[in-house]
């Protein structure tokens, strides 16, 4: 972690990576590239690669190349990884955070544009989102987008374009939130249950690529499962939640 003079806003990109071997170094390679770049701004950028009991060698290349590495001795999933990175972020005194995808299909260019929007629109959660400008394509997929959206427009009144969008920014309430809190995944769920507790969410739009390398945990059956627990927790779980 680097030396930060107290008056830069900290940004911390949490990473979380599970059998990213193919994809890490780029990934890592790619963000550091461009926050070098960025020249004197009143914000820094700093990542840390959350390895989820990986199977590869994502830990071994990581180490090898000396990245900021928080290393789990076993599997928690992604939303154990997920609040292991809230937790370093709030232990740390980070401004902000950013649900970072290993896979290489996000892209850090966004990102001062998302803290921009953050800033100035005074957000608890900004979404790097697909379709704010641009339409959403007919597919299975953006069927199941669309169904969430409409769970999440009727518990909480509010419109999201893009829920399963994952690259989001955190402000420091929602961090320490995020970090404490149980059961609090980084899920269109729980930005539903955020939203209904008075966390202020927008939208930015983003470009995503697709995977270059490894495979997608999802697959049709898990999609199903997946679109299940998430509309099932927004329209029922979440009023039980505390």
């Amino acid at each position: 972690m680097s030396v930060v003079p107290q008056d830069k806003i900290k940004i911390l990109m949490i990473i979380p990576a599970y059998n990213e071997g193919e994809n890490i170094e780029r990934v890592v390679t790619e963000l550091t590239e461009f926050t070098s770049s960025l020249g004197d701004r009143d914000y820094v950028i700093d990542y840390v690669v959350v390895n989820d009991g990986s199977k590869d060698n994502t830990a071994f290349i990581c180490r090898q190349k000396g990245y900021n590495l928080v290393d789990l001795p076993i599997n928690l999933g992604l939303a154990g990884a997920f609040q292991t990175g809230m937790k370093y972020a709030f232990y740390n005194g980070y401004d902000y955070a950013v649900q970072y995808d290993g896979d290489g299909q996000h892209d850090v260019r966004y990102v001062p544009v998302m803290y921009e929007s953050a800033r100035n629109e005074g957000l608890d959660i900004c979404i790097g989102s697909r379709f704010v400008t641009e339409k959403k394509p007919g597919s299975m997929r953006m069927l199941g987008s669309n169904i969430i959206a409409f769970c999440i427009k009727l518990t909480t009144g509010k419109t999201i374009k893009d829920p399963t969008s994952g690259m989001r920014m955190f402000n420091k309430a929602m961090i320490e939130k995020l970090a404490r809190g149980m059961n609090l995944g980084p899920e269109p769920d729980t930005v539903a249950f955020l939203m209904r507790h008075g966390a202020k969410v927008g939208e930015c739009q983003v470009s995503m690529r697709e995977r270059v390398a490894g495979e997608s945990y999802l697959n049709m059956f898990s999609s199903v499962k997946y679109m299940y627990h998430i509309c099932s927790s927004i329209l029922i779980a979440q009023w039980f939640r505390g």
